[in-house]
């Protein structure tokens, strides 16, 4: 029988080499003694303890646990690695805010918050990230797909639950702060550039 920190170290081991989230009930199958999940969770946050003054992290996510670079280190990754990150239309990004908050929604419904009609292209773009999919279909005629978020989309934005999302209000203040501003009013050629105050 493994002692805890044998225990701890195949955890380890194990979350090293994982190439993504890692739950207990997975974690657990690596052992021929029954070891309750109580244990591993206790022998997890001892772990996620010792990682704590390194660049990488042991954090949970949705999908379960993985270890992951510490933020604070990625501008210095990015010299070595200087992938950019993939860049959204305020479409997509609008129509998976919807989808996150609101779900499960159908395209209809996603058209009636925006205004305007989603394109088969956005829908699939997130579904081809592996960010949204189909849960089922609504029970009214024609029977249109209704959308939800994935487990994948919880552990890219590093969160256990959806409850773990910003309030809705940064969400929308992130897609204004997306806009181009207009333009600043130029003055006419024959009035002064700003208005000088009159003598007291």
């Amino acid at each position: 029988m493994l002692s805890p920190s044998e225990v701890k170290t195949v955890l380890e081991a194990a979350l090293l080499a994982a190439q993504q989230p890692l739950p207990i009930s997975e974690l657990k199958k690596m052992f021929d003694e029954e070891i309750g999940a109580d244990t591993v969770r206790r022998l997890l946050e001892e772990l996620r303890e010792a990682w704590k003054e390194r660049g990488v992290e042991l954090a949970v996510t949705a999908g379960g646990w993985r270890f992951q670079t510490r933020p604070s280190f990625q501008k210095y990754l990015e010299r070595i690695n200087p992938e950019r990150p993939l860049r959204y239309s305020r479409a997509v990004l609008e129509t998976l805010a919807i989808i996150a908050y609101r779900q499960p929604v159908t395209r209809g419904d996603i058209e009636d918050i925006r205004g305007v009609t989603v394109s088969t292209e956005v829908i699939k773009r997130l579904e081809e990230r592996g960010w949204i999919d189909v849960i089922g279909h609504k029970e009214v005629p024609g029977r249109p797909a209704l959308y939800a978020t994935t487990k994948t989309f919880l552990d890219d934005l590093g969160l256990r639950s959806l409850q773990e999302l910003p309030p809705l209000e940064e969400i929308a203040q992130t897609l204004d702060l997306t806009q181009t501003p207009p333009p600043a009013p130029q003055p006419a050629p024959d009035e002064p550039a700003t208005a000088q105050p009159s003598p007291a």
